[in-house]
């Protein structure tokens, strides 16, 4: 079993929780990206490797990403 960590941040312009080195996009407050977090984790639980994550890069194009895992990944949430 995998275990995905979704750490909220703070970025550039705000807010965001990053997986790997995968930023979502950014929220306005702490309490929005870590429910954004925490709603992304379970879904992740759920649905086991088909999560993508969509997240912007530097030069600010988007991208979308399969998160790693096997069927049931565990999830955790910081910061």
């Amino acid at each position: 079993m995998s275990r995905v960590v979704y750490e909220v941040v703070q970025h550039d312009h705000g807010w965001a929780y990053r997986v790997g080195d995968s930023f979502s996009e950014t929220f306005p407050s702490h309490d929005d990206a870590r429910r954004a977090a925490e709603d992304a984790a379970r879904r992740q639980a759920q649905a086991g490797d088909t999560e993508s994550i969509e997240y912007q890069d530097a030069a600010g194009s988007w991208h979308e990403e399969t998160a790693p895992g096997d069927d049931r990944p565990e999830t955790e949430v910081r910061g």
